[in-house]
């Protein structure tokens, strides 16, 4: 099969023929029809991340059409038309057994402890514990950028920061988890705001449901900037971006009793960012992390995209090649991009 594949990090992947994957007792193999091109991505050829073992094939959001399974396989069959959350459970486990798969002790993850979907073919391993059938009313494209961003934005938003109608929502970053976290929580009758210092993507941002918007670039005080808008601060915040510096103005923007939640990766030199801990104390503060969804909450997203409430569609920038994804992979760091890319051609 056709796959990226790079042997040195930060070392320039290319495109080569590699052996096809073949399927573990409990495990697919999918022939990949689409595969989301993501920020994680881009840490992982960077070294960041210690799960990566090269040479690797990176990928971690994709959808596609199973093409052989193992022979424990009991819910899944050749020819079903499927998708993955990049964290998959061993359904083993204590937190597996609780239903939390997303911080799983022995957690398989395409494109980062096994090789990716940047590539014809991916094997996932323990398919009947996280495989999700896909509707033949959601394409390829979509369902792929599910898999990290939306997904992980969807239980951020509803699980972890619990948001209610009538809430203030700050996002700080509308890169691809910003955005949707700003059309899910409209969803849900909060108010988002919008933080970033594009503002292409902030315009973008209000067309998903925004009710307001900082440019945090020529915004002095961005934390001051929220608390007025929502005159005493943001019932939930979220950073998606993942720096010090959002972090920071997602903890200060907070009014009383507030909740946080990092969903932007914190990693390398930004892997200790600085927190307003007397505010955390004295406020009463909340402080959560988000991984990732499980495979069994997909069913409450899916739902919302069916009744017309949510349509990652419109999130999508545009659709790639597998030879076009290299370029785009090593300069992530530096893009501006307003939608995400899908690799769709292989």
């Amino acid at each position: 099969m056709r796959a990226m594949y790079y042997e040195a990090f930060e070392q320039m992947p290319d495109i080569r023929v590699v052996p096809d994957p073949t399927p573990t007792e409990n495990g697919v193999v999918v022939k990949v029809e689409a595969s989301g091109l993501c920020r994680s991505d881009w840490h992982g050829w960077m070294g960041h991340d210690p799960d990566i073992r090269l040479p690797h094939v990176p990928g971690h959001e994709l959808a596609g059409v199973i093409s052989a399974t193992g022979r424990g396989v009991m819910r899944y069959k050749v020819g079903d038309r499927v998708t993955v959350p990049f964290v998959s459970g061993c359904g083993r486990c204590g937190e597996c057994r609780s239903g939390n798969q997303q911080v799983c002790e022995a957690q398989f993850q395409p494109g980062f402890t096994h090789w990716g979907s940047f590539a014809e073919y991916v094997a996932i391993d323990f398919a009947d514990q996280n495989l999700v059938h896909l509707p033949d009313s959601v394409d390829f494209a979509t369902a792929a950028s599910l898999g990290c961003r939306f997904a992980t934005s969807f239980r951020a938003v509803t699980d972890q920061a619990r948001v209610r109608g009538g809430e203030w929502v700050a996002v700080h970053g509308c890169g691809g988890v910003g955005l949707s976290a700003i059309m899910i929580a409209a969803a849900l009758g909060a108010n988002p705001i919008a933080i970033d210092i594009s503002e292409e993507k902030l315009a973008f941002a209000r067309t998903l449901g925004a009710v307001a918007a900082v440019n945090a670039r020529d915004t002095e005080d961005v934390a001051g900037a929220v608390r007025e808008i929502t005159k005493g601060g943001a019932h939930v915040s979220i950073d998606a971006l993942g720096s010090p510096v959002t972090c920071f103005n997602s903890i200060k923007n907070l009014r009383r009793r507030g909740r946080h939640v990092q969903v932007g990766l914190m990693l390398a030199d930004h892997s200790t960012p600085q927190i307003p801990m007397a505010q955390v104390i004295g406020h009463e503060l909340e402080i959560y992390g988000s991984h990732g969804m499980q495979a069994w909450r997909y069913d409450a997203m899916l739902s919302m995209m069916a009744a017309g409430k949510l349509d990652p569609k419109r999130l999508i920038g545009r659709e790639i090649s597998l030879d076009e994804a290299v370029p785009a992979l090593v300069a992530m760091d530096r893009a501006t991009d307003l939608g995400i890319s899908v690799i769709t051609r292989f």
